[in-house]
């Protein structure tokens, strides 16, 4: 199961995601509270979730030609640093008092930027360390390391809250601690990935800018196996992922929970998804990818529908946790079989094209937060479920192929 830990350089690459995203967790569910508690609108967390999300439309491709053209160390080092200092710098706004919803915008289109920019080079740098025989299970630990994230973030974040706020939940005081420990993990990302050895030369041949980003969509126009699982990325996962995004909605209108109810509801979320990526990393390099992964968005939809329809917190941590495992195990597996198909060459573009495609993952979202606004949100999250159900369905109908894909990427 830890096989690719055995890797110095992986060690390090595992930790500082760990670091980055408790970070990312615990600033989703703060930023989530404070949004809902100042304007109490569905669709002002889809903005916001926008604003953080499309500059991967915009900059993604860019990020994808600096992974392959410069050393990837160096790309996530400078990004992360970034990073860290705009947190800080948003703590102090928040801990103050003075935040408004547009401060979140800028953040959150600043933050999305950089990791627009970065995020192609640390996807593409795993599988230069560990190598082909190691990459299911480096992918599986590597999602597991976010999936630790969602149990214990969202749990710690509206524990602190809580207990900074003292009782009066229109205090920003709470939350403004939490983003002081939101950016003193993301200095310790930097730490880690500043210690790291790896040097690899970039391995880009383009006679230019333009020829690099041609030669990647070319890739992805051709080969068609690739596309397919490209689409299964973003599509399904758009609609999936609707529980997460819109979870202090269903807290608070559904539940009628406070921040420790949030925490709760996001951590069975990723306590379940946690457990499907330990499994798929025990499994190793399993056979029969292509029907696992359509057995996984099948019970995905199911169980976004069951949540939807729970009504209760003992019944939504049930499903939501159920939700998180069949999520993880579809992601994962996607992600793994993609990397296996890709040519160092060419793979920081290719996992560029992919975050720019999933930059418009808010897109998707916001009709389901209209209805969430206009009918309720557990209505609006039984149609993502069904969404989710016809998107899968309508891409095996579309490439065959990808459920015979076996031991590889290639369908047998």
């Amino acid at each position: 199961m830890w096989s690719s830990l055995a890797f110095r350089d992986f060690r390090l690459l595992w930790l500082g995601s760990v670091a980055a995203n408790f970070a990312m967790q615990m600033q989703m569910v703060a930023r989530g509270w404070l949004i809902y508690d100042m304007t109490a609108s569905a669709m002002a967390l889809t903005w916001v979730m926008l604003s953080f999300m499309l500059p991967s439309v915009v900059f993604s491709l860019a990020g994808g030609l600096l992974a392959d053209r410069l050393h990837k160390r160096s790309v996530m080092l400078v990004a992360q640093s970034l990073n860290a200092l705009a947190t800080i710098l948003l703590a102090i706004i928040v801990f103050t008092g003075t935040v408004t919803f547009w401060d979140f915008i800028y953040f959150g289109l600043f933050n999305g930027t950089v990791l627009a920019l970065s995020m192609p080079a640390r996807s593409a740098i795993g599988p230069e360390i560990v190598g082909r025989e190691h990459m299911v299970n480096a992918m599986a630990l590597q999602s597991a390391t976010f999936n630790l994230s969602r149990i214990m973030g969202p749990a710690l974040a509206g524990a602190l809250i809580a207990l900074f706020a003292a009782g009066d939940t229109g205090s920003r005081t709470g939350a403004g601690i939490v983003f002081f420990v939101i950016a003193g993990l993301y200095v310790a990302s930097v730490v880690c990935t500043a210690l790291m050895r790896h040097r690899a030369l970039a391995s880009s041949r383009g006679t230019s800018a333009l020829a690099d980003i041609k030669e990647g969509f070319r890739y992805m126009r051709d080969e068609r196996l690739v596309l397919g699982l490209l689409v299964m990325g973003f599509v399904p996962m758009t609609f999936g992922f609707s529980v997460t995004f819109l979870m202090p909605a269903f807290n608070a209108d559904v539940i009628g929970g406070g921040p420790e109810d949030l925490g709760l509801l996001m951590t069975s979320v990723g306590a379940g998804a946690l457990l499907g990526s330990l499994a798929l990393a025990r499994a190793g390099d399993i056979g029969g990818k292509g029907r696992v992964l359509f057995i996984a968005g099948y019970l995905w939809a199911f169980c976004v529908c069951a949540f939807a329809l729970s009504g209760t917190l003992v019944g939504a941590l049930l499903f939501g946790a159920a939700s998180g495992l069949a999520g993880s195990v579809m992601g994962s597996l996607n992600m793994s079989v993609i990397q296996l198909a890709l040519p160092d060459a060419i793979r920081g573009r290719v996992m560029a094209i992919m975050m720019m495609a999933h930059g418009f993952m808010p897109i998707g979202i916001l009709p389901v937060s209209a209805i969430a606004e206009r009918i309720g949100i557990d209505t609006a999250l039984l149609v993502a479920g069904t969404l989710l159900l016809v998107s899968v369905a309508a891409i095996r109908l579309w490439i065959p192929g990808l459920a015979r894909i076996d031991t590889g990427h290639r369908s047998v």
